[in-house]
């Protein structure tokens, strides 16, 4: 019998970052902001604005709109709001937040073609985990690793390895928006690829992207040539 060729991104890895470039989950993120610093007497934070803090964390984007209103929170009460930011989430993580364009399609194309994926976020994975389920992404990915579940998180290179399962990283694929991603690729020497809608508040051309990619489907042609060119 004629043995069948590999599919053509047989033996690869691909990790994603979540926030920004799966999934639009500013939405809800920015919401829950403004839910938390109500309760000091403060209006709706500007949208615009904490979008580009997402990639951070909670506790950057309460940080960023108390400053803007001139509220000097101290580290106690910071964790309080912190606390109370979390629990609102968890309650309400899916609300508004959905995939971005091309998503879905192009994880099963992705997954057709032999790649295995993994989730390589910073965000909790004990959030992370709920709302990749409550989205139907979860079922695409190997992995879902979260900024808790690794002794470092990203821009650290083995919270990459420990997504993708192994260290080869002639053999990963980095998939992000913002700094920590790029970072964590450039420290893991695997290959970069930035999404050009997401929330890095950086000019991108510092991001030092492998590439740079404004449509999530446009990931399996830009594989497809590297590998074309024997650059993969």
């Amino acid at each position: 019998m004629q043995k069948l060729p590999a599919p053509l991104l047989s033996g690869l890895s691909i990790a994603f970052d979540l926030d920004g470039t799966l999934v639009e989950t500013a939405p809800d993120l920015v919401r829950v902001t403004s839910e938390v610093i109500a309760t000091r007497g403060h209006g709706p934070v500007n949208y615009k604005l904490a979008r580009a803090e997402v990639g951070y964390g909670s506790r950057k984007m309460l940080r960023t709109a108390l400053n803007a209103v001139g509220d000097q929170v101290n580290e106690a009460d910071m964790d309080d709001l912190q606390a109370l930011f979390l629990k609102l989430y968890a309650d309400s993580l899916d609300h508004l937040s959905h995939p971005f364009p091309g998503v879905e399609e192009t994880l099963i194309t992705l997954n057709a073609l032999g790649a295995e994926l993994s989730v390589c976020t910073n965000k909790p994975g004990w959030l992370a985990r709920p709302l990749m389920e409550k989205l139907n992404l979860s079922r695409h990915f190997v992995r879902i690793i979260g900024g808790d579940d690794v002794p470092r998180k990203k821009p650290d290179a083995d919270h990459i390895f420990a997504a993708v399962g192994h260290r080869n990283s002639c053999r990963i694929i980095m998939v992000g928006d913002s700094w920590p991603d790029m970072r964590s690729a450039q420290n893991a020497k695997a290959f970069p690829i930035l999404m050009t809608y997401g929330y890095t508040p950086l000019p991108q051309i510092r991001l030092r992207a492998g590439s740079r990619l404004s449509r999530f489907r446009d990931i399996v042609p830009t594989l497809q040539a590297r590998i074309s060119a024997g650059r993969i």
